[in-house]
C-alpha cells in the first residue's frame, strides 16, 4: 500500500469529548472555548461556572450528567464540541452523539484504576467505528514518564497508541512538549499560547528515538514510508502529516497528544490536529450509511426548555435546513422546524438556516426522538439511525407527594425519557406502582432531582414491590356451599373441588369431572371464574400459581342457583381448602451475567452468595482482554442495590444483564419478613 494523498478536510466539524469519570473532559471543553475566544476566560469545575456543567444537577454533584454542546470558531472553521459524561451510569448519553460525530477526543490520565473505564470508552468507539485521538491530561501532576503511561494505557486499546508528542522537562518538572511530526519544542505558558523553541540538545536523542517509533507505526500502513525508513531516507514532513490524518481517519491508530487542560496546556496543538487530521461530515455520512443530496440530519440529544419547548440537537449530515423546513423522521412522522439555534452550553443564538456539517438545535420537533434521522426526502433510507440503550440495572418506584400531581408526573416522566432514552418508565398493573429504571443510583437520583427542580413535582421514591407468588405443597378435596335466603329468589351454589399442586411454572389448570348434571353445564364456567378470582390473592396474601383444580361434584337449585351463587361457592371452597394445602411463598429468581474486570472476579464471586445468590460459573469474556463473565442465579429481592456493590468492587465499571429464570420457594426468616410486611400493608 502506498502513501495516502493528504486531502484537506474542510467544513464544520463535530467533536465528541469522552473518557473516564473525572479525567478532565469538562475542563478541556472550557479550555478549548477559552482558547478559541468563545468565552472570555477559563473557569474551573469547582467554581460552578463552566459551560459544560450548566445544569443544576451537574453543579450540585460536581459532575457531568448529560451531553453539553458548544460551538466555536478556530482558524476560520466552525467546530462543535460535545462534552459527554464520564460516569458509566450516564454513558448512554454518548451513544447518539458518537453516531454523528466526526471524531472523538478521549481524555485520559496516568491512573491505573481508570484503565478499565478507558477500555469501555475505547471499545465503544471501536464498535461504532468512530476515529479517535487521545488527550493525555494532567501530565503536570503525573510522576510517571509519558512512555510508561502509554504502556499502562495500551491494554485498554485494541489499536496502537501513537505518541505524537513527548514531554519536555526541567528539574524533573514538565515545562512543555516536543511535537514529533513538526520536530519543534513548545514551552507551556499558563492559559496562553506556548512559546516555540528549538529542541534542546539534551533532548535531541530522545526526540529522534520517539519520532522513529512514531514513523515505524505509520509505516505499518504505508509501504513507501517503510522503504524510506529502511533506506535511512527522511520522509517529507507533509507526507508524515498525510499519514497521520489517514491513519486517524481509517481507525488504524489512536494518536496521543499530551497536556494539562486545567492550565490550558497542549490545547492549541490538539485544536490544530483536529482541524488538519479529523475527517469531515462526508466520512461520517459514509460511516452511517447515509447518502448526500437532500437535507438529512441526525438527532443526538433532546431537551425541554422552560419557555421554548423541546429542542433537538441535530447534526446536519447533508444539505441545508432552514427555519420552517418540513422533515420526515425515521419513524415516519412529519415535523416542522420552528427555530434553529447555535449552542454554547445553555446559551443559544438564533440562525436562519444550518448547512452540511453544522451541529445545531432545531425547535419544536415534538414527534422526533433522540437517535432518529430527519429527511427532507420522504423516500430516503432511515436504516442508519438505530440506537438502543442497554437494559436497566437499578429501579425505584415513584409517586407524587400530592395526588393532584399524578397527571403532571406522568407527563414529566415522558419528557425525562425524551431527554434521556436510557431511562425506562413503566406502570406495574399488579402493584399499581410507577417504576423508573436506569443505570445506577446516581442516574435515578438526578432524574428525581429534575422532576422536583425542573418540573416542580415533589415525589416520593421507594423500592419497587417484588412480585411474590404462592403455591401449595399438597392437595385436598373441599366442598363449598353458598346458600342465602332473603325473600323472593334466594342464592344457592354447591361445589366439591379437588385441589392439587402442579410442577413449577405450570400455572393454573381447571378441569371438571361432573356426571349426571349435578352441576349444570352453564354454571361450570362460573365455578372457574370464582376459582380464578380467588387465586388473585391466596392465604398468604399473594397471587397463587402452579395449582390444578378439578370440579368433581356439587348440587344446584332449579330456582335459586345462578352464576353468581356458583362463583361464591367456588371462592368459599378455595378459601377453606387452600389453607389445608400447606401454602408456601415463591420468589422470582433471575439469571445474571455479570461483566467484571478479571482482577475483581474474586470480589464479585464473593458478593453473590451474600445476596443469597448461586454461582453457576465464570469464564473469560469473549473478545474482551482482561474481563470475565460471572453467571449466577439470584433472588430479585436481593438485586436492588447489587449494581452499587458491584461497581464499588470494580472501580465503577461492572455491569450485568438479567432475565427472569424461575420461581423458587422462600422459607424461614426471609419468608417471615415478607409475610410480616404483607400483613402490615394489608
Amino acid at each position: 500500500m502506498g502513501k495516502r494523498a493528504g486531502e484537506r478536510r474542510t467544513g464544520p466539524k463535530c467533536v465528541a469529548i469522552v473518557g473516564p469519570f473525572a479525567s478532565g473532559k469538562t475542563t478541556l471543553l472550557e479550555a478549548v472555548l477559552a482558547r478559541t475566544g468563545a468565552i472570555p476566560k477559563q473557569n474551573s469545575v469547582a467554581s460552578g461556572q463552566t459551560v459544560g456543567d450548566a445544569s443544576a444537577e451537574a453543579r450540585s454533584h460536581a459532575m457531568s450528567v448529560e451531553a453539553t454542546v458548544a460551538t466555536t470558531e478556530f482558524m476560520g472553521e466552525t467546530m462543535t464540541f460535545i462534552d459527554c459524561p464520564g460516569s458509566v451510569e450516564f454513558a448512554f448519553e454518548a451513544e447518539p452523539v458518537l453516531a454523528a460525530a466526526d471524531v472523538a477526543v478521549v481524555v485520559a490520565e496516568a491512573d491505573e484504576k481508570k484503565v478499565p473505564a478507558l477500555q469501555l470508552v475505547l471499545r465503544q468507539l471501536d464498535e461504532m467505528s468512530v476515529p479517535c485521538m487521545l488527550y493525555l491530561n494532567k501530565i503536570d501532576k503525573s510522576e510517571a514518564s509519558i512512555r510508561d503511561t502509554l504502556k499502562l494505557l495500551q491494554p485498554a486499546s485494541a489499536k496502537p497508541l501513537l505518541l505524537r508528542q513527548i514531554a519536555l522537562r526541567k528539574d524533573g518538572i514538565i515545562i512543555g512538549s516536543i511535537d514529533l511530526a513538526l520536530e519543534r519544542a513548545y514551552i507551556y505558558r499558563e492559559h496562553a499560547e506556548s512559546e516555540i523553541q528549538p529542541i534542546p540538545d539534551d533532548d535531541k536523542a530522545r526526540e529522534i528515538e520517539a519520532r522513529f517509533s512514531m514513523l515505524e507505526k505509520l509505516a505499518d500502513h504505508d509501504d513507501e514510508l517503510m522503504e524510506q525508513l529502511l533506506e535511512d531516507i527522511e520522509p517529507p514532513r507533509d507526507a508524515v502529516f498525510d499519514d497521520l490524518a489517514a491513519d486517524l481517519r481509517d481507525g488504524t491508530v489512536v494518536p496521543v497528544l499530551i497536556g494539562s487542560a486545567e492550565k490550558g496546556n497542549g490545547v492549541l496543538r490538539l485544536l490544530k490536529a483536529l482541524r488538519h487530521d479529523a475527517p469531515d461530515v462526508a466520512a461520517t455520512r459514509g460511516r452511517l450509511g447515509a447518502t448526500g443530496g437532500s437535507a438529512t440530519a441526525q438527532i443526538i440529544k433532546s431537551f425541554h426548555t422552560p419557555h421554548g419547548g423541546k429542542l433537538s440537537i441535530a447534526r446536519i449530515l447533508s444539505g441545508t435546513i432552514a427555519d420552517g423546513t418540513e422533515l420526515t423522521s425515521s419513524s415516519g412522522n412529519t415535523v416542522k422546524v420552528s427555530g434553529i439555534y447555535r449552542m454554547l452550553g445553555k446559551d443559544q443564538s438564533k440562525l436562519s438556516s444550518a448547512t452540511e456539517g453544522e451541529t445545531v438545535a432545531l425547535g419544536k420537533l415534538d414527534d422526533a426522538e433522540t437517535g432518529e434521522a430527519l429527511f427532507a426526502d420522504k423516500n430516503a433510507n432511515a436504516a442508519f439511525a438505530e440506537i438502543s440503550a442497554p437494559g436497566p440495572v437499578f429501579a425505584i418506584a415513584l409517586r407524587p407527594r400530592e395526588r393532584k400531581d399524578e397527571v403532571k408526573l406522568s407527563s414529566a416522566l415522558q419528557k425525562l425519557k425524551q431527554e434521556d432514552p436510557s431511562l425506562t418508565v413503566e406502570h406495574n398493573q399488579e402493584s399499581g406502582e410507577t417504576i423508573l429504571s436506569g443505570h445506577g443510583e446516581m442516574h435515578l437520583r438526578v432524574a428525581v432531582e429534575r422532576l422536583e427542580g425542573k418540573y416542580q413535582i415533589p415525589v416520593q421514591s421507594y423500592p419497587p414491590s417484588i412480585p411474590y407468588r404462592e403455591t401449595i405443597r399438597k392437595g385436598t378435596t373441599q366442598r363449598g356451599r353458598h346458600k342465602k335466603q332473603s325473600g323472593g329468589h334466594g342464592q344457592f351454589g354447591d361445589v366439591v373441588i379437588d385441589i392439587k399442586p402442579l410442577p413449577r411454572g405450570a400455572g393454573f389448570e381447571f378441569t371438571d369431572t361432573i356426571t349426571g348434571g349435578v352441576v349444570p353445564k352453564q354454571y361450570i364456567p362460573s365455578v372457574e371464574t370464582g376459582i380464578r378470582d380467588y387465586l388473585k390473592t391466596g392465604p398468604l396474601g399473594f397471587p397463587v400459581v402452579d395449582v390444578a383444580v378439578n370440579l368433581s361434584d356439587g348440587s344446584y337449585h332449579s330456582v335459586d342457583s345462578s352464576d353468581m351463587a356458583f362463583q361464591q361457592a367456588a371462592k368459599l371452597a378455595m378459601r377453606e381448602g387452600m389453607a389445608a394445602c400447606s401454602p408456601v411463598l415463591l420468589e422470582p429468581i433471575y439469571k445474571l451475567e455479570i461483566f467484571t474486570t478479571s482482577d475483581a472476579t474474586a470480589r464479585v464471586t464473593a458478593l453473590v452468595p451474600q445476596h443469597r445468590g448461586q454461582i453457576l460459573g465464570f469464564d473469560a469474556r469473549q473478545g474482551w482482554d482482561g474481563w470475565d463473565v460471572v453467571e449466577a442465579l439470584m433472588p430479585q429481592a436481593e438485586m436492588s442495590n447489587l449494581i452499587i456493590e458491584l461497581r464499588s468492587a470494580t472501580a465503577g465499571v461492572a455491569s450485568y444483564r438479567a432475565e427472569f429464570d424461575h420461581m423458587a420457594e422462600l422459607t424461614g426468616r426471609a419468608a417471615d419478613m415478607v409475610l410480616d410486611a404483607q400483613g402490615k400493608a394489608a
